[in-house]
């Protein structure tokens, strides 16, 4: 029972994140379109939209624990890439120090993928309605 509100937790507490950078970029998207662009990815305007999409809806997926495997796969693969592209600059150390949690929200994203995630989310919610017909 103590391992079901843990991982709605973890999976609230990781949502949280994403939810809240999504949100924010919506409130600024010329200032994060322009900071896109700033490190040289093309289509800033596309990868605003996608980053949006990833975040917002990735992290209300996970926050309901509706295809959290996938999801979590997902963001995880986000999250290193975003390190990479925008947190490499490694002998600033204020920029390595986000690379490395962009690794570790990784490896926690990847620790849902790999267990799912738990038994209060909409995904064992379905699974159990599935065993019952």
């Amino acid at each position: 029972m103590k391992d079901t509100y843990l991982s709605a937790l973890g999976r609230f507490l990781m949502s949280v994140l994403f939810i809240g950078s999504g949100l924010s970029k919506i409130g600024a998207p010329d200032a994060t379109i322009g900071y896109i662009a700033s490190v040289g990815l093309p289509f800033a305007t596309m990868v605003y939209g996608i980053t949006v999409l990833v975040e917002v809806g990735g992290g209300l997926l996970l926050l309901v624990g509706f295809q959290t495997r996938l999801t979590a796969a997902i963001l995880a693969l986000f999250t290193l890439a975003a390190g990479l592209i925008f947190h490499s600059h490694f002998a600033d150390q204020n920029q390595t120090i986000h690379f490395m949690k962009n690794l570790a929200i990784a490896g926690g994203l990847l620790q849902v993928a790999a267990m799912g995630a738990g038994g209060l989310s909409l995904d064992a919610r379905r699974s159990a309605s599935v065993q019952h017909r």
